[in-house]
């Protein structure tokens, strides 16, 4: 299988973090049984805790699921992945990533929870491009999330997006007090979201590793039309 014709450098892979969001209701968890339990009233760390125990059989068998998705699917050995489980939270640790679930009450509605699957550490951009990889961890992504080393102001990418002279090729949008922006980059379907730390690039739809990291390689090339955008992403 060939290069991405912009090949994005390996140190930038090992920073991105590939996320997916889900949910459900509580009272739908199999541990939660109606006469002995009550919903939760607020999201804290003694009912996360309690979630963690109602949700222990829904998430240890979905990272079993993955865990031995991932062995089989990629050839792994027993040395080259583990699993901890530790309700809420799951992380499996392979030799080239780690993948990391997590169960949270929602502060808004405590009687729900979310769902977050987190793909990061990646250490090969080609695995993410096999067809192996991308069976397993497919349509699960719909977030893309890039730290950005040295940091940016906010002010100086808008001004930046701004000056340029093909006002086509990108777009920017901001609050008032410029705390972030929403970048629109021509031929690409996410919503990029500077904040300054990191570039959070969002997706209409679920997608596979390999389909993000294409569209963040398109955000990539876009942003050498300025220096002050190439320079957070080189």
């Amino acid at each position: 299988m060939g290069r991405m014709p912009d090949a994005i450098p390996s140190k930038i892979i090992a920073d991105l973090r590939f996320i997916g969001r889900s949910g459900g209701v509580v009272k739908s968890l199999s541990g939660f049984r109606k006469k002995h339990h009550t919903l939760p009233d607020a999201a804290n760390a003694v009912t996360n805790a309690f979630l963690g125990k109602l949700c222990a059989g829904e998430l240890g068998e979905e990272a079993e699921k993955i865990f031995q998705a991932v062995r089989a699917g990629l050839g792994y050995k027993r040395k080259d992945v583990t699993l901890t489980l530790s309700s809420p939270q799951a992380v499996l640790t392979a030799k080239d990533f780690a993948f990391e679930i997590l169960y949270e009450l929602d502060p808004a509605a405590p009687a729900e929870f979310a769902i977050t699957q987190t793909l990061l550490d990646l250490r090969d951009g080609d695995l993410a491009r096999t067809a192996a990889f991308n069976a397993i961890f497919g349509g699960m992504f719909s977030e893309l999330s890039f730290t950005l080393r040295k940091g940016a102001r906010v002010e100086a990418v808008i001004d930046a997006i701004e000056g340029l002279e093909d006002n086509a090729a990108m777009r920017v949008d901001y609050p008032s007090d410029c705390r972030d922006c929403t970048i629109s980059v021509e031929g690409v379907d996410a919503q990029v979201r500077c904040t300054g730390a990191s570039l959070d690039m969002v997706y209409p739809r679920a997608g596979s590793p390999q389909e993000l990291l294409e569209q963040f390689a398109a955000v990539r090339s876009a942003f050498r039309l300025s220096k002050v955008l190439a320079g957070m992403v080189e």
